[in-house]
């Protein structure tokens, strides 16, 4: 650069305290997980966080079960029910100690956390993810076709 800047009598500078952080006054409440009798949605999916198990139900009947992999204690899945927000057929996703790329058939449906296949191992059944439910990526993709956006995520111990 071509010029510079000097400062002087900085010590003197009054200190301006920022406004209060707004907090809504109506915070997102999530309705607590119901139980599979008590739902009487089209389509919907259920997570049963004990069983490490995800089964998608149409009109009442299950149409297809299978095992998953859901937060670790430390990054737990969140529990109650959801709604799909957003699709992507492929997604990158980081977080302080990871980082992929093309994270196949993803589903969110609370903030990040969301349904997904994967390709980086192959331990269903057991807690493995960051907080997401991690699915065998041929019944991620089956999922991805049969879900839409607005499908409830009803997710339990």
């Amino acid at each position: 650069a071509d010029w510079v800047v000097t400062t002087y009598n900085v010590e003197s500078v009054p200190e301006v305290v920022p406004p209060p952080t707004p907090v809504p006054s109506d915070p997102i409440v999530i309705p607590p997980p119901a139980e599979p009798h008590e739902i009487n949605e089209p389509r919907w999916i259920d997570i049963d966080l004990s069983e490490q198990s995800l089964t998608a139900y149409e009109n009442g009947v299950a149409v297809r079960t299978t095992l998953v992999s859901t937060g670790l204690p430390a990054t737990p899945t969140p529990t109650g029910q959801f709604r799909i927000w957003v699709k992507f057929r492929y997604d990158d996703m980081s977080g302080e100690d990871y980082y992929i790329e093309d994270v196949p058939y993803v589903m969110y449906f609370y903030r990040g956390f969301g349904l997904h296949g994967v390709t980086w191992h192959g331990n269903f059944g057991h807690p493995m993810s960051h907080g997401c439910v991690n699915l065998p990526t041929e019944e991620a993709e089956w999922l991805f076709g049969w879900a839409e956006v607005g499908t409830l995520v009803n997710i339990h111990e």
